[in-house]
């Protein structure tokens, strides 16, 4: 059993930024002191609560500060991004880690970054096909390039100077390029298995239900077999809030009383998905009315909350559900108890794992083709 580690840290409206920012770069420091296996990070342009503005910027501040732990990307919102860019800063960032990077990608789900990159009202999936394909391309290829696509149109071919350097772009430290991911969010979600179908890799989404999340194991197993790959639980990720403590007590009130950063998580993603018109994704049935889409309700169906023995049997419940995944993800919360915050990795690392890992340690890992 792997343990990793994202965030698409929702602080408090008007913590100080830079303390905010502080205590990220430490959860991902504490990470890999723990042994976690990957960290990954998302980014946002317009939020006052999630204020990574820049994944691939937050990440190469850690590159050289972190030593086993693979970073990454979670996501690059393609939309938002020229594809020769993104394919400079990613190939950049994958030599500074020297190859201990994992690519993650989406389309983007914010609306107002959407609104202010100027594609609320454009197909925002074709846009993140075609940058990502573009990307490839640059990678695979040669400059000048000369990609031309809907959106985009990608050449240095009037003021390159091949003898000095000018004109091209790097490739990535790891041949083609860094392991693809790319994080499920809908049920049954087609995407996941045009993912696997590319040798791309899911992670099912920490605010999805547990039932939603058993849909994309066969997704998952069906683009492995259409391309050619091995379906492994090893390469399955699936996120989760986990709130652990010493005692069940502490963990409770840290999970659930007013002040609370998990209340807040979800608070935030409540509204902004109740205003997106994505409720869906909180509903175990399809046909639920959106009011009876509480805070309480979604709390009780999203958040592990306990002590070491308690989470670990959550933990394994939940996998009676979804299948049995082998790559668990703990999502980052802010900080709001520094020292509970940081507890709760360690005692997720050190109490929590070697449970799941005894319980789990004879599950076979692979599913044929």
């Amino acid at each position: 059993m792997k343990l990793s580690f994202f965030t698409m840290p929702i602080h408090p409206v008007g913590k100080p930024f830079t303390k905010s920012l502080a205590e990220d770069r430490e959860a991902f420091i504490l990470a890999d002191k723990l042994g976690f296996s990957e960290a990954y990070c998302g980014e946002h342009t317009t939020d006052q609560a999630e204020i990574i503005t820049s994944s691939v910027a937050f990440l190469a501040s850690l590159a050289y500060e972190t030593k086993n732990i693979r970073l990454g990307t979670g996501t690059v919102n393609m939309p938002n991004s020229h594809p020769a860019r993104v394919a400079a800063e990613i190939a950049m960032l994958d030599h500074m880690l020297e190859g201990r990077f994992n690519f993650g990608i989406s389309p983007g789900g914010l609306m107002s970054d959407a609104e202010i990159f100027g594609n609320l009202k454009k197909d925002r999936n074709a846009m993140f096909l075609e940058c990502i394909n573009m990307v490839l391309d640059i990678w695979a290829g040669e400059a000048p390039y000369n990609l031309k696509g809907e959106f985009w149109e990608v050449s240095t071919e009037n003021t390159m100077m091949r003898e000095i350097g000018q004109g091209d772009i790097m490739k990535p430290y790891q041949d083609p390029h860094p392991p693809i991911i790319g994080t499920a969010v809908a049920p049954f979600s087609q995407g996941v298995t045009a993912m696997a179908a590319r040798g791309w890799q899911p992670i099912s989404a920490n605010f999805l239900m547990p039932k939603w999340a058993a849909s994309h194991w066969p997704k998952y197993a069906e683009g492995c077999a259409e391309g050619g790959y091995v379906a492994s639980y090893d390469d399955w990720r699936v996120a989760k809030n986990i709130c652990v403590a010493k005692d069940q007590e502490t963990a409770r009130a840290y999970a659930r009383d007013p002040g609370s950063p998990y209340v807040l998580y979800y608070s935030q993603l409540l509204t902004k998905l109740r205003a997106g018109g994505r409720l869906n994704l909180f509903k175990d049935d399809q046909n639920m009315p959106d009011d009876d889409v509480t805070l309480d309700y979604v709390m009780d169906k999203l958040v592990i909350h306990g002590d070491p023995e308690s989470v670990a049997d959550q933990v394994l419940e939940l996998r009676e559900t979804t299948g049995p995944f082998k790559h668990l993800v703990y999502a980052g919360h802010d900080w709001a108890d520094y020292d509970l915050g940081r507890e709760g990795m360690i005692l997720m690392a050190e109490k929590v794992m070697p449970i799941l890992t005894e319980a789990t340690k004879s599950e076979p890992a692979y599913t044929a083709p």
